[in-house]
């Protein structure tokens, strides 16, 4: 049987959370219902147990029960959040007012479900519990939205779990996994939601290896080496800041504070005196005697938008022989950094030696790859220091 893939596609890309766009008015049947828990239940399940059981709650008195506990476990928490960042242009504005609309109207949903499996996380790490019971509950996601239905994955009741469990029957030993309000939706023109694409968040045979041009494959009897930089290799690495992105930018953005702590860096002048800007050059160099090497190259900004990204091609702007890029994301704790890297397209001396060399291509870029990824880990944790640091 042939799927079709723009539709599978249109399904997967725009199954998300609705809150909003719930019709609280409109009956959802029992057996739709049992019809996307039949599809939910072809999911694999460990050891091939048929552990998972699902509740349906559409009586009025135990939904307002239910939704009592959700405000108790946090609720009432996003609902005073949203009144006090309504009208602030908070960047996340929008999801929290949409939050506090269910946490607010969580009775009024025509059906909850609720996904349990039989067990209790033993809190080893170990899979075993949850990994039989998530896929599961997200294909009665997939299936409820090819239905015109939606619903919001909310595990915020879990702070209320026990209460819950005695409020529903649910007996010892079985595990309350997500809470599903669902009902039809309010029209049915979902866009996909915003995320970083693959390219940026793959990493391939080793931890923080890119390939920008995914379509770029090894061919038959090529240049080995050739055919490695057409998949415009690189290296991401990340670190968690307990700062604001603000504080973060003033060392990511200042080229001699932030490449410091890089074995490959000895130093850096701007030729724009005005400092970083899109278009602004600057000259970087370094000495290793271990090595016997030296270098110095002439880079050009290609984005500088503070607090959030500052980037830079080495050598011509237009065709680089390799793009660094420093990106700041707000997160609870405080800043996610991103430094990455992306070698070419213009041949650079390491793309030069794996043409040259195709048979000690893949060691050639391997080696070069694990020694920016050092360099760039010790860079990003001495920003981090720098960022934390008291006074």
């Amino acid at each position: 049987m042939a799927f079709d893939i723009e539709q599978t596609d249109e399904l997967l890309s725009t199954t998300k959370a609705v809150r909003r766009r719930l019709d609280f008015e409109r009956h959802v049947p029992d057996d739709l219902l049992l019809r996307c828990i039949d599809l939910a239940e072809q999911a694999p399940s460990g050891g091939d147990i048929a552990s998972r059981r699902w509740l349906v709650i559409r009586d009025p008195e135990t939904k307002s029960k239910l939704a009592e506990l959700y405000r108790a476990a946090g609720g009432s928490d996003i609902i005073k959040r949203a009144e006090d960042r309504r009208g602030t242009g908070h960047p996340k504005e929008g999801v929290v007012e949409s939050a506090a609309h269910l946490a607010e109207n969580l009775e009024r949903v025509p059906v909850i479900v609720i996904p349990t499996i039989w067990g209790v996380h033993d809190g080893s790490g170990k899979p075993g519990l949850f990994d039989s019971v998530i896929q599961s509950a997200w294909s009665f996601c997939l299936a409820l939205r090819a239905r015109g239905l939606g619903t919001a994955w909310t595990t915020l009741h879990l702070g209320k779990a026990k209460e819950i469990a005695e409020l529903l029957g649910i007996p010892e030993g079985v595990t309350q996994v997500v809470m599903l309000p669902v009902a039809w939706t309010i029209g049915t023109d979902f866009k996909p939601a915003a995320r970083r694409p693959a390219s940026e968040i793959v990493w391939f045979d080793s931890w923080g290896y890119t390939k920008q041009n995914l379509g770029a494959e090894p061919v038959q009897g090529t240049n080995q080496g050739n055919s490695l930089l057409e998949g415009m290799p690189g290296v991401s690495v990340e670190v968690d800041i307990a700062a604001s992105p603000e504080r973060v930018w003033e060392f990511a953005s200042d080229i001699n504070i932030a490449l410091q702590f890089s074995k490959e860096f000895q130093g850096a002048e701007w030729i724009d005196a005005d400092g970083p800007k899109v278009g602004a050059t600057f000259i970087g160099r370094n000495e290793r005697a271990d090595v016997n090497r030296k270098w110095q190259t002439t880079s050009w900004v290609v984005a500088c938008e503070s607090p959030k990204v500052f980037a830079w091609n080495v050598n011509d702007r237009d065709d680089p022989s390799a793009q660094w890029r420093f990106e700041l994301e707000k997160i609870p704790v405080g800043t996610r950094l991103r430094q990455s890297l992306v070698i070419g397209p213009r041949l650079s001396a390491t793309g030069t030696a794996m043409v040259e060399n195709p048979d000690q291509a893949a060691k050639l870029l391997s080696g070069r790859q694990d020694m920016h990824r050092g360099n760039m880990t010790l860079t990003i944790h001495g920003i981090k220091h720098l960022a934390e640091a008291v006074g």
